[in-house]
C-alpha cells in the first residue's frame, strides 16, 4: 500500500511531488486551488508537464485531489449548491489533466434544510457534477466527522447518497479521525474489524478506494474534525496500527492529513512500519 500525506502547492503545483518525497511519501494529496476560495490558477500545458515530470522524478506512485473546504451540496441557498457543483466538476477535470487517481469531497452542512433535504440535495448535486464527465479521475465521497449538521458522517447516510446518485463509479474515502469522531471505534483490532464489517454491510467494501489516516484530538463520538499525529491521540498507535494492517486496506493508498512540522515525517515512518510488519 502506498503511504503519503497532504502537501502544499505553494510556488507552483509542480513543487508538490518534491515536498511529498521529502517526507518519505510514495503518494500524496493536494489542493489544485486555494481551499478557502478564489479563482483556480490555470493548469497550463507547461505546468502540467512540469508536475508530471516531478512526480516521476520523485518516485510518486499516485496522487489525489481534495476539493476546497467551502463545498456545500446540502446548502439551503441554490447559488451555493450550484457553485459547489461547478467547483467539483472543475476539480474532476483538473485532476484528470494532472493524472490524479481520485478526487474526494466533503458533502457539506444541512443545518438550514435538515438531514433529509440535505441528503437529497447532495445526491442531486453529485449527479449534476458527474453528468457527462468522461475524465480519468474517479470521484470519492469522504466520510465526515459529523460536526454540527454536516452530512455523510454515518455509513448509512453515505450509503443512501450513493444509492440515490446511482453510479457504480463513485467510491468512498475513509478517514480514521472522522469515523472515530462519528462514533466508530478503531482503538483495538477487534474494534477495527467490527467497524469495517459495518462499512461492508452498509456501503460495501467495493466502494472503498483509499483512506485518510489520522489520529484524533477528540474522544470517540465527539463529532468534531480534529486531527492528531499518529500515536498522540485518542485512537492511539495500537488502533492506527490495527487499521493499517486490516486486510481490507491491502493495496489501498493511505494519506496523512496531520499538521506540518517534524512530526509528519515520523507519522509517515510509523505508517510504513505498521504496513510492513
Amino acid at each position: 500500500m502506498p503511504i503519503g500525506a497532504h502537501v502544499s502547492i505553494a510556488g507552483g503545483i509542480w513543487n508538490a511531488p518534491e515536498r511529498a518525497a521529502a517526507l518519505g511519501c510514495e503518494c500524496f494529496q493536494l489542493f489544485t486551488r486555494s481551499p478557502q476560495g478564489g479563482a483556480a490558477p490555470p493548469l497550463t500545458d507547461e505546468a502540467v508537464t512540469k508536475f508530471r515530470a516531478a512526480c516521476e522524478e520523485h518516485g510518486q506512485q499516485l496522487w489525489v485531489v481534495h476539493t476546497p473546504y467551502y463545498i456545500n451540496l446540502a446548502a439551503a441557498d441554490p447559488k451555493t449548491r450550484a457553485n459547489s457543483i461547478r467547483v467539483i466538476r472543475e476539480e474532476l477535470e483538473r485532476a484528470s489533466l494532472i493524472g490524479a487517481t481520485y478526487v474526494m469531497t466533503h458533502l457539506g452542512s444541512a443545518k438550514d434544510v435538515g438531514e433529509a433535504w440535505g441528503i437529497t440535495y447532495a445526491a442531486q448535486g453529485l449527479r449534476k457534477a458527474l453528468d457527462g464527465y468522461a475524465g480519468s479521475a474517479q470521484f470519492l465521497i469522504e466520510i465526515s466527522a459529523g460536526a454540527g449538521a454536516v452530512i455523510g458522517a454515518t455509513f448509512e447516510e453515505v450509503a443512501t447518497i450513493l444509492e440515490a446518485v446511482d453510479r457504480t463509479d463513485v467510491g468512498v474515502c475513509f478517514d480514521t479521525q472522522h469515523a472515530f469522531g462519528s462514533g466508530y471505534d478503531l482503538r483495538t483490532p477487534e474494534a477495527v474489524a467490527e467497524t469495517m464489517q459495518k462499512f461492508d454491510a452498509t456501503i460495501g467494501l467495493a466502494r472503498l478506494k483509499m483512506s485518510h489516516v489520522n489520529d484524533s484530538k477528540v474522544e470517540l463520538g465527539a463529532h468534531k474534525d480534529r486531527h492528531e499525529h499518529i500515536g498522540h491521540g485518542h485512537i492511539g498507535a495500537a488502533g492506527i496500527c490495527a487499521f493499517v494492517q486490516h486486510p481490507v486496506l491491502n493495496n489501498l493508498p493511505l494519506i496523512l492529513e496531520t499538521e506540518d512540522g517534524p512530526e509528519r515525517t515520523e507519522d509517515v515512518r510509523l505508517l510504513k512500519a505498521y504496513s510492513s510488519s
